[in-house]
């Protein structure tokens, strides 16, 4: 009988260890859901829940570094030159559409300082882009922020409902809905 147990790698894996937990996270939580089983994770990153543990304390500190890429790619799109609130929205729906794990974090009320800074980065980005597309006219006067971040969580929590194929579809039709009560 072959012997199934892991092997401990040691310290020195240390890093790939964590990486394997961020990767299996950004997948776990894309296929199950933000609120997805952490030992999901620990298996699909072939490691031990001590291992997950001794990495990321609770599930908010997972989360955090599984989406830390999506929000910097937000941020960074928007402070490109000519980037207008429409191309960071596009974005985020992409991102949404391949998993509705980040949407569901950041567009609850959260209670954790950590959740509180993501949800106000990626506020603040689409505020700025806002402010431009008020002054060319191509939205409301009255739209905030906050507005836009709702309207991005209930298209996620339409997308969320529908398999992975049908998810871009569903997109689109919830976005052109949405996007009529935003246009000035």
């Amino acid at each position: 009988m072959p012997d199934t147990r892991r092997t401990n790698r040691g310290p020195g894996a240390a890093a790939q260890n964590r990486a394997a937990l961020i990767a299996a996270a950004r997948e776990v939580f894309a296929t199950a859901g933000y609120d997805a089983p952490l030992s999901m994770v620990a298996r699909a990153a072939g490691v031990g829940q001590g291992s997950l543990y001794r990495h990321f304390p609770d599930r908010i500190s997972l989360a955090m570094a599984a989406f830390e890429d999506a929000v910097a790619e937000v941020e960074a799109l928007a402070a490109e030159p000519g980037a207008t609130l429409d191309d960071v929205l596009a974005l985020i729906i992409e991102q949404t559409i391949a998993s509705t794990a980040f949407i569901d974090m950041v567009s609850v009320s959260p209670a954790d300082p950590r959740i509180i800074a993501v949800h106000h980065r990626v506020a603040d980005v689409l505020a700025g882009k806002l402010t431009e597309a008020r002054r060319a006219g191509r939205v409301r006067a009255d739209l905030t922020a906050e507005d836009v971040v709702l309207a991005v969580g209930m298209l996620a929590a339409v997308i969320a409902k529908r398999p992975a194929p049908a998810r871009r579809v569903a997109a689109a039709r919830a976005w052109t809905l949405l996007r009529r009560g935003l246009n000035a």
